[in-house]
């Protein structure tokens, strides 16, 4: 049986590394995980609570598929309390994941064939899922005196017929601000295309708030998630912000992809908004964890790094180091027991001289690695 040209998409490089880990790990070692962009800390107390209670008193089937209504209407009110934002709950989609809410927007926003501009380096899963349904990705090769973020100028003669944006990004950490999101809003929708902004790294910010775009315009498409901040990857829960006109195409697509978002998740997502200070906590642990990092991996021989406004990534430039970053990092793998991504997964281009460092998990492991990390590199010297 033949599979479909568009099925041929590259492996998330990251998840090798992890299985490359977890077979160290069965074999005896002890590994430190500075691949995985997870939080070490588990749902909120609250969130767990309440689908326990749910549990005895419901069958938990499907939902709507938009979402629970109390779910979109308390998702609206966050925006309100983060940014100021007055926004219609009519407008908030619930997703399977952020994973699913690509999915949804680019299917809704693009036909066949259509170019979709996403910054280099960037998540990989948008470049496969672009593939996948038949779009072109187009990488902008970004510039470090730009922070490792697209500039209107970098796309000016492209043709896109979208521009996919992440603040805070991943895997570089940097941030758009206020001025610099709104010329790349003017700049896309001036060619006539659609804007769409990740915006699932925030709350994990260190200096200055993120700006989400909806400050900004209310023609945009705005994608958020559970699994970052509120420490629910594996609940598969996120949302995305449409504009009024867009909900109706983008339920009906959902109705035939989806269903729903998991019932389970939902409850869980719902209780999750009121445990902040719970999740500011794990907050103040990435801090702790960032002036480790920013201190140790120059100390340890990484001095070319983005500078990590948010998130919980470093991105380094290692071109003094190796021009494999994969064979680098299995490396530093095998010798260190520390994982680290490669940056090919992030940038088909100069992915081979980066690595990208997760510090999300606890702190004294963030400690151990950078010990194995100075030590590896003093070996190597």
């Amino acid at each position: 049986m033949r599979n479909s040209t568009r099925s041929n998409v590259d492996p998330f490089i990251v998840m090798d590394v992890m299985e490359a880990a977890r077979q160290a790990e069965e074999a005896g070692r002890h590994i430190i995980h500075m691949e995985v962009g997870q939080p070490s800390t588990g749902a909120p107390a609250g969130a767990r609570r309440a689908l326990a209670e749910a549990l005895d008193h419901d069958a938990l089937g499907y939902t709507v598929a938009l979402g629970i209504p109390e779910l979109r209407k308390r998702i609206a009110r966050l925006y309100k309390d983060w940014y100021n934002v007055d926004l219609n709950p009519e407008r908030v989609v619930v997703t399977p994941g952020s994973s699913g809410a690509f999915t949804l927007a680019f299917t809704a926003l693009f036909d066949s064939g259509d170019r979709v501009g996403i910054g280099a380096p960037g998540y990989p899963s948008y470049r496969q899922i672009l593939h996948a349904l038949g779009l072109q990705p187009v990488d902008i090769q970004t510039s470090p005196e730009n922070r490792l973020q697209p500039v209107p100028a970098d796309f000016a003669d492209l043709d896109l017929a979208g521009l996919m944006v992440a603040s805070p990004a991943n895997p570089t950490g940097t941030m758009l601000d206020r001025g610099a999101m709104q010329a790349l809003i003017e700049a896309t929708h001036a060619q006539g295309a659609a804007f769409i902004s990740d915006e699932i790294y925030h709350g994990l910010e260190y200096e200055a708030k993120a700006v989400t775009a909806l400050e900004l315009t209310d023609d945009c498409y705005v994608i958020n998630s559970f699994s970052k901040f509120f420490s629910m990857t594996g609940w598969r829960v996120g949302w995305m912000v449409v504009p009024e006109s867009h909900v109706r195409v983008v339920e009906r697509i959902a109705q035939n992809m989806f269903i729903c978002a998991p019932h389970a998740s939902q409850v869980a997502a719902l209780a999750a908004l009121d445990c902040q200070d719970e999740m500011r906590e794990n907050l103040a642990q990435y801090a702790r964890n960032r002036a480790l990092m920013l201190e140790g991996l120059p100390q340890a021989g990484f001095t070319k790094i983005a500078p990590p406004d948010g998130a919980f990534y470093v991105y380094a430039d290692v071109s003094e180091l190796t021009d494999d970053s994969r064979a680098f990092a299995r490396e530093i793998l095998d010798q260190a027991g520390v994982a680290v991504t490669p940056g090919l997964d992030f940038d088909p281009v100069r992915g081979a001289t980066t690595l990208r460092f997760s510090y999300a998990r606890s702190t004294a492991d963030i400690t151990e690695g950078l010990r194995r990390l100075k030590s590896f590199m003093e070996s190597r010297r």
